[in-house]
């Protein structure tokens, strides 16, 4: 496995924490359907856009293969929140438990075998799929890193609802909708959000550790 320089800068620290963080929630707030417009997206979106541009913005940094360790390294949490919630589910409720929380509890976090593996292939693939791309532009399109990050982050969307779509819900409901309205709410996201975050990250980057951080080791330049 790939591993950050020995001397780890203290903004990937940062960074690997909130990463985590994202991974988890994702998957709770996904239960919620938010509408855009004529079209709806699950607002697990919103951490997950956070976790591409969080990736894009440590790739930007320090390479492609640091940006793809925090990948790899996001399975951890991401399975372990998947497992605790399965044992969870599988513990008896308090009797005295406020029973509306009681009852909304497994509907919300009591998800399909399907939905779960949905997840874990379509966060892998995508996310994968967007570092490596934003390395390959932001190595051509040098200081164009927004534009970058937005394409980068576009296409591995469209992969993304695909996977997620085809392995949750394909022989369950009609998918043909769903594919066109999430990867069209996913794209006018991506590009709002994803150019902020890879900003925001390399500022933070650079605020900490200072101006040094700004070359990658692997031809990323910040």
């Amino acid at each position: 496995m790939d591993r950050p320089p020995a001397q780890m800068p203290v903004s990937l620290l940062l960074f690997g924490i909130v990463y985590g963080g994202m991974v988890t929630i994702a998957g709770v707030l996904g239960a919620k359907q938010v509408a855009m417009g004529p079209l709806a997206v699950e607002a697990g979106i919103f951490p997950f856009l956070l976790l591409v541009g969080i990736s894009s913005g440590v790739t930007r940094l320090h390479g492609e293969r640091t940006g793809q360790l925090f990948v790899r390294l996001g399975f951890v949490p991401l399975v372990l929140a998947i497992v605790l919630t399965l044992i969870v589910l599988q513990l008896p409720a308090d009797p005295g438990m406020y029973p509306p929380a009681k009852e909304a509890f497994p509907v919300i976090l009591g998800q399909s075998w399907r939905l779960m593996a949905a997840g874990i292939v379509a966060y892998g693939v995508s996310v994968t799929l967007n570092v490596a791309l934003f390395a390959w532009l932001a190595a051509r399109l040098k200081r164009w890193t927004g534009t970058s990050g937005f394409v980068a982050a576009a296409i591995s969307q469209v992969v993304d609802t695909f996977l997620f779509i085809t392995i949750a819900f394909y022989g369950v409901r009609p998918v043909a909708e769903l594919y066109a309205g999430q990867m069209i709410a996913k794209v006018v996201l991506s590009a709002v959000m994803v150019p902020l975050v890879i900003r925001l990250v390399m500022w933070l980057g650079q605020r900490i550790d200072g101006p040094a951080i700004s070359a990658s080791p692997d031809g990323v330049a910040g």
